[in-house]
């Protein structure tokens, strides 16, 4: 969850997927207005194949340890090297980059209240931005990693919200980078607890351990759950490896598909030849669940 590791980390991102073979034509469009809540406008960019279609889309989530961070993380293009959102879409998905409330001034549930309502209004607006509301992703990055995953898990009655009701919340693939799965774990720890998970949730473990359990997304995985790849360094001291691997054999074990990639020897985020290797590996499991690649 640590700040500057994420932003350094999903920043690198842009100019490995330039590499990638297959590349469409994109256009963006950014500050999309998907939700109102009291006076906070939420919002999206979005960035998609300017021809064919309609194509699968990809919502992803910023990390920051649920307190900092923005959309713009993932949308940023700079001169000669388009966006992370961008050249995910020339790959030929409609890929958003979604903004949420924050903590401390925002607690939990109100970021995977955000998160759903986005899912929702994609598909709300599928025809207008192209998409197959049929085939949606979720991915993210340490706490937005922790959202994606529990997109994937949440139950049709978890979370719910009033905006787009006849819309399904459902996403059918998840992908999470070094995301929290056992908040519970941090107990053990109270640096981290205080710094990370009293802005988030509220209350320590021990005075609330209820609140920890609803937060994680551990304690909704349930057969028929969504196709999850989870990527996580062996040596991340800040989110742990074991939170991928508990969610790896929860996952299994409910018969639901699940892989994890380990990074040797790398930390919260990790650049070069490795960071190359774990993006060929998302496009992968991406084209795998949404296009029906082998």
């Amino acid at each position: 969850m640590r700040v500057a590791g994420c932003l350094a980390f999903a920043l690198v991102l842009a100019p490995l997927l330039h590499a990638a073979d297959t590349q469409l034509a994109v256009a963006a469009k950014k500050d999309i207005v998907y939700s109102t809540v009291g006076t906070e406008k939420l919002r999206l960019d979005l960035a998609a194949p300017t021809s064919g279609g309609p194509y699968p889309a990809v919502l992803l989530l910023h990390g920051g340890a649920w307190k900092v961070g923005n959309r713009s993380d993932l949308s940023r293009s700079s001169p000669g090297t388009p966006s992370v959102i961008e050249q995910v879409a020339a790959r030929g998905y409609v890929a958003v980059s979604a903004s949420y409330r924050l903590a401390p001034k925002h607690k939990f549930p109100a970021q995977i209240e955000d998160a759903r309502t986005a899912v929702r209004f994609l598909r709300a607006n599928a025809k207008k931005f192209n998409i197959d509301p049929e085939r949606i992703a979720a991915g993210g990055f340490s706490a937005g990693g922790h959202l994606a995953l529990l997109l994937g898990v949440a139950g049709k009655t978890d979370f719910l919200t009033s905006e787009y009701p006849d819309q399904s919340s459902q996403v059918q693939c998840v992908v999470s980078y070094f995301g929290p799965t056992d908040l519970s774990l941090y107990a053990a720890s109270s640096g981290i607890e205080d710094a990370y998970m009293v802005p988030f949730l509220g209350k320590a473990c021990k005075s609330e351990p209820g609140i920890y359990k609803r937060a994680s997304p551990l304690d909704y995985v349930n057969k028929g759950d969504a196709p999850t790849l989870m990527i996580h360094g062996t040596a991340d001291v800040v989110v742990p490896i074991i939170h991928s691997e508990r969610m790896l054999k929860k996952l299994r074990d409910s018969g639901v598909k699940a892989e994890l990639i380990t990074v040797k020897g790398a930390g919260h985020g990790w650049t070069g030849p490795e960071a190359t290797k774990t993006l060929q590996d998302t496009l992968r499991f991406l084209d795998e669940q949404l296009k029906g690649k082998k």
